[in-house]
This record gives C-alpha cells, structure tokens and sequence, in this order.
C-alpha cells in the first residue's frame, strides 16, 4: 500500500496543539534543559523507556515528575535503594490465614509512569524484577502473569557510576532503555532564572493536558511515519559499524569496541528518528534525524574496552567518528 505523507504530516499536523501545551506545562517547572525534555517526548511517544544520568541537582526527578503530572495517567516514584527487594518493585503473594489462600499485592510498577530514582542504587537482583516489565510490558506474580496497562513507561535517574554507594547497571538491563541521555549543567543564565524561581514566593502549578487516549493516538501517529528504504539501510550501517568498524574504513576503532550495539539498537534508532520528525512536524525521517538521536540509543549500548578507557576514549567519542564515516544516503 502507498504511503502518503502528506496525509502523515496532516495527522502530525494536528497534534502541534497538544504538544505545544505538553511543552508550556514542562517549562513551569524546568528551566533550560532542552535536550532533556526533547528526549523526555521521545520516550512518551515511542513508548520507549528512558535513563537519565548526571549528578544530583540537575531537574532529573522534577523533570520525570512535572512529565508525569502534565499527564493524565497513574504514576508512581520508586525510590532505589540497596535493602530494595523485587517484591517491593512487582508485588508478591499475601498469605490469607482466615481462609486459607493467597492473594495478590500488586507492587508500584503496576502503574503507566514509573519513575524509577536513583535506578543505580539498588542491586543486580532488583534491576533483574524489571526487566520482563520493560519488554515484555507485563509482571509475573507467582503463577499469575498480569499485563500492563499500556501506555507504559519507564523513566529512571541515576548518579555516575563513579558515586558513592551506586552499582553498575547489568548489560542486559541497560539494553532495555530506548535512551540513555546524560544531563550537564545549565548555563550562566539559565541558572540565574532557576535561581529566581527558587527565590520566588509563588510556584506555578502544573495542569494536566494529555490523556492517556492522547498518548495511544500520537504513538500511532509516529508508527505511521514515513522511513525510506535508504534511511532503513543507513541505520543498519550505523549500527553494523559499531560491531564491525573495520568493514566501514574504520579499522582503528576495532581494539576500542568491545561489545557493539544490538538488533535493539537498530529498532530504536529508527523509532526515535521517527519520533523526532514528530515533534518537528514532519510526516517522514531525513538522515539529520537519525543522527540528533544516535548518540542516546547507542551510547549505553557501546560497550568500550580497557585500552579506549586507557586512551580515554568514551562511547560518545567512538559514536561520532562511526557518524562522521558511515555515507549518508
């Protein structure tokens, strides 16, 4: 079946509305930060789960929970820590001695927006009880297995791994975030306006705007965006470069990658830039696209060596040398 992209851009079109007050709700609440919200909209369209890293104080929280009250859905905060058991996360089995059964606790993640802070605080064990939650978007409860309500939504913070008291997240857990997007510090002036706003007698209250209804609707919209063949193949090459960099002219990269990305990867890469038209009302992906977002799909699913460590060469720099040769179509 043809696809008509004008009739794509007229649907994405007609979301500018909501997505213009989603914005105006966000900046109630944050100041700057830009990158951080404009891959927030990534994830709530996509439905892709999304990590936040920097050090504390940078909005990482308040930005996931002004998100989550300019939405109309349940949402629930998760305070990582390292005595956190799964059953505090999933749920678990009530013994009823009156008569004799057991029934059901339903734990936080029975929510659509979880927010999942300080993700990195807690151990291996409890990171494990998420991650049939984040693919497979349900939760197994003793024999029971309980879907969850779409549209779902895993938004996590953590402190760099070089903090005291934080773990290193497993591979496979990592795998699961659509986006990893690492957070620095606002500029002079942005500051000086967060500095006004704390000092202020008054605080703006943030009113929901979106329905979950809403949501569901601007997800199939960007389903349904227009990805060239040619753009499908020049994912697929970034992707591949990160495995295999010397097939791309890339041969001293090769000792600096130890792990590259996943089939994951290459979905996601392509989700986001279609969620990135999105948002700039297009009803198809150019090549700039996929670039603004390759950096947060790949850069926590590149794993370097020692010897990149020992050059101080860091996943972001292997990325952008991946970028600058792969041809653009």
């Amino acid at each position: 079946m043809a696809i008509d992209v004008n009739q794509i851009r007229d649907l994405v079109a007609s979301q500018a509305t909501l997505i213009n007050r989603l914005n105006g709700e966000l900046h109630k609440a944050i100041v700057g930060q830009e990158a951080m919200l404009n891959r927030l909209l990534v994830g709530l369209l996509t439905g892709g789960h999304v990590l936040l890293e920097g050090v504390p104080g940078l909005a990482k929280t308040t930005a996931i929970t002004a998100l989550a009250q300019a939405v109309s859905t349940s949402f629930q905060r998760i305070q990582f820590t390292p005595d956190l058991l799964p059953a505090d996360l999933i749920g678990t089995m009530i013994y009823q001695p009156n008569q004799g059964t057991f029934t059901t606790r339903k734990g936080p993640i029975f929510a659509n927006f979880v927010l999942a802070d300080e993700i990195n605080r807690a151990p291996s064990k409890v990171q494990s009880a998420l991650l049939e939650a984040m693919q497979e978007r349900q939760v197994t409860i003793g024999d029971e297995t309980y879907k969850l309500e779409a549209p779902f939504l895993v938004l996590a913070t953590q402190n760099p791994i070089d903090q005291e008291g934080t773990y290193p997240l497993p591979e496979a857990q990592v795998d699961r975030f659509m986006l990893k997007v690492t957070i620095t510090y606002p500029e002079k002036d942005e500051e000086r306006r967060v500095l006004d706003m704390a000092l202020g007698t008054s605080v703006d209250k943030i009113n929901p705007v979106l329905s979950p209804t809403d949501i569901l609707n601007m997800q199939s919209i960007v389903s349904q965006i227009y990805v060239d063949d040619q753009l499908k193949d020049y994912v697929l090459n970034i992707v591949r470069a990160t495995r295999d960099p010397g097939a791309f002219g890339l041969q001293q990269l090769a000792p600096l990658i130890e792990y590259g990305g996943s089939p994951r990867a290459s979905i996601n890469l392509a989700l986001g830039a279609r969620a990135i038209a999105f948002i700039q009302g297009r009803g198809y992906v150019t090549p700039q696209d996929v670039k603004d977002i390759a950096l947060d799909v790949l850069r926590h699913r590149v794993i370097v060596t020692f010897e990149a460590e020992a050059e101080q060469q860091t996943s972001d720099d292997i990325i952008q040398r991946i970028l600058a040769a792969v041809p653009v179509p």
